[in-house]
């Protein structure tokens, strides 16, 4: 068993406590659904420290819903602190969670080191967290800081990308624009993939890729050579 950091208050919490560190998922995930029915925000620190080991998927999404049930000023705080953590679990998981809950007092903790983060998943995280927390008067600049990234990682991130880019609506525009005059053809494919989704939020991703790999090799956006 897993401990978990934090001082219960009754033998209830206890119970809870260790149940989120035991070894069968299932019980873990039924103490996470416990913890969110519960609402105790006393809870909130083990559940945070939770998201950061839990392995298994489910149980961690259990634990997100655990958080939104509690209010924002209580587990805001310590999910901008695992931002700051050395464990890409913990940064992944902690963005996921604010994007979940939605309150942009979180926005400022959104850094660029995190949209540009090494792990992918830490910066698709932190990608989907930052479309649902950005006051309109950054979106522009959002969208400038994503679209550097066009032509990154493999098909799973680029959707990632192109669909956060897509939320933001038309003012990825001109970022698109730069990505289609890029020297690298894999930024180019991708920028028009992006901007077929922009136009047609319903197209499918792979077909579109497909389709501006073939136009960008064929010369149809500046610069020659094949895309990647």
């Amino acid at each position: 068993m897993v401990p978990i950091n934090s001082t219960p208050r009754n033998s209830q919490d206890t119970r809870l406590l260790d149940a989120l560190g035991a070894d069968n998922p299932s019980t873990r995930l039924r103490a996470a659904l416990a913890a969110g029915t519960q609402a105790d925000p006393g809870l909130v620190d083990a559940l945070v420290a939770r998201c950061a080991i839990e392995p298994d998927f489910y149980v961690r999404d259990m634990l997100t819903w655990a958080l939104t049930r509690l209010p924002a000023q209580i587990t805001v705080p310590g999910l901008v602190a695992e931002l700051r953590s050395e464990r890409a679990q913990a940064r992944s998981q902690a963005l996921h969670t604010l994007s979940k809950i939605g309150d942009r007092s979180a926005w400022p903790a959104i850094t660029r080191s995190l949209l540009h983060d090494a792990d992918d998943e830490v910066a698709r995280s932190a990608w989907r967290a930052a479309v649902v927390l950005v006051p309109p008067q950054e979106r522009a600049g959002l969208a400038e800081d994503l679209a550097a990234q066009l032509g990154r990682g493999d098909r799973d991130v680029r959707l990632s990308l192109s669909r956060a880019l897509v939320a933001l609506g038309d003012v990825v525009e001109p970022a698109l624009r730069a990505g289609l005059a890029s020297a690298d053809p894999a930024v180019r494919a991708h920028a028009r993939a992006t901007e077929r989704l922009l136009r047609d939020p319903e197209a499918d991703f792979d077909a579109a890729v497909d389709e501006a790999r073939r136009i960008v090799a064929l010369g149809g956006e500046g610069g020659g050579g094949a895309a990647c």
